[in-house]
């Protein structure tokens, strides 16, 4: 069978990209993307070429990158022009093909197989793709072309900025099995320590590797990152208005001072819920149980769940199962950095369980219209034009 053609597109330096163009003064100087200081998200989000040369990283603290390069440029984030590009992008793929798969805000597969023989080769569409990004939005991308997706976004990852790089069957192994291991997709910091602990360090030892050996250090994850190695990846790029239910939806936040009272943590669930429920509602989708996290104030994680007996799109019931869970799980020995809620076990309104009409389902029912109501205002209105008092400081 005739191999796909798959492409990973890599937006270079995204945020900081995007930012520099509506701040040209600052292209000749080293530059951060960087989250509020003030509400404790003071870490590098994003970084230019120039600081990249200085060693700053993304993820570190502000104080690490400015110790690295005094002459840091600090830009803080403006997340709607970061979307409002990701979408242009988008746009520019969706001319050579249908089938574009979004991989975070910046990243984006796409299978280009049935789209040869109008704009020819899988590298001539990168370059074309490549060339339309620069010249119609300012920024750079660097393409990876292949016939499977984790080889794709290996070859996106070996050139930057502003370059295309071709994985063939011919030349895979030549090219990526020397590689380090923790550049294969889905090799995570503690995956990257156990397979090192082994002996693994590179992609091609882990095609020696025998699967018993891999199933007992890794579970069923080790065998599918030996398959990956070999080139024996066929999942296929799934368009975003085909995505499938997601399994859950959440928020979480890390506020300016720490949560130190069930008060507190009420106010941001009910907040919280809404958020989550808006999507719900949008999607047309319920919750079957609520997951909530927390991590303290000396950086402790600790996650809660509870599955329902029905399933919900209603805020306050969501709000209030998951405030629930949270009083019997903690009791406040310290403070909170930050909390998180999370709808868990989502179906559709197909596979939603639906409620007896009577006693308590009643005031169920009524709810759901209230909700309804609240939806409508928001989505009509915008986000901030109803909210319960509750949440209001």
């Amino acid at each position: 069978m005739k191999d796909r053609i798959i492409l990973h597109c890599d937006l270079n330096n995204f945020f900081a990209s995007v930012s520099l163009l509506f701040n040209p003064t600052l292209k000749d100087l080293p530059v951060a993307v960087c989250g509020d200081k003030e509400n404790r998200h003071g870490i590098v989000l994003a970084k230019n070429d120039i600081a990249k040369r200085f060693g700053v990283k993304t993820a570190e603290a502000i104080f690490e990158a400015k110790a690295k390069c005094p002459e840091l440029v600090i830009l803080s984030p403006d997340y709607e022009k970061y979307r409002e590009f990701s979408q242009k992008a988008r746009s520019v793929y969706e001319r050579y093909t249908d089938m574009v798969e979004p991989f975070g805000i910046d990243e984006c597969w796409l299978d280009v197989t049935g789209s040869t023989m109008l704009f020819g080769t899988g590298e001539v569409i990168a370059d074309r793709i490549r060339n339309d990004i620069k010249t119609e939005l300012g920024v750079t991308i660097s393409v990876g072309v292949s016939f499977n997706k984790v080889f794709a976004k290996l070859g996106s990852d070996m050139k930057k900025p502003d370059a295309v790089t071709v994985i063939s069957r011919e030349n895979y192994k030549e090219k990526i099995w020397g590689l380090p291991v923790s550049d294969l997709l889905f090799v995570g910091r503690k995956t990257c320590e156990k397979l090192k602990s082994c002996g693994i360090n590179t992609i091609g030892d882990i095609t020696c590797c025998d699967d018993i050996s891999l199933k007992r250090l890794l579970g069923k994850n080790g065998i599918c990152l030996k398959k990956y190695a070999l080139g024996e990846d066929n999942s296929p790029v799934i368009p975003y208005f085909e995505e499938e239910t997601p399994k859950s939806i959440g928020k979480s936040e890390t506020t300016a001072k720490d949560f130190t009272c069930n008060d507190d943590v009420w106010k941001v669930f009910l907040s919280f819920a809404q958020y989550i429920c808006d999507i719900l509602h949008q999607k047309g989708l319920y919750a079957g149980g609520v997951q909530v996290h927390i991590r303290t104030s000396t950086l402790s994680v600790k996650e809660f769940s509870h599955t329902f007996a029905f399933t919900t799109n209603i805020s306050i019931v969501l709000a209030k199962e998951g405030f629930r869970l949270f009083c019997k799980n903690y009791t406040f020995g310290e403070p909170l950095r930050s909390v998180g809620l999370r709808a868990i076990n989502i179906k559709g309104s197909e596979s939603a369980v639906q409620q007896d009409m009577f006693g308590e389902d009643i005031k169920k029912a009524e709810l759901e219209k209230i909700d309804d109501c609240i939806y409508s205002i928001r989505k009509r209105f915008g986000k901030s034009s109803l909210k319960r008092g509750t949440t209001v400081d």
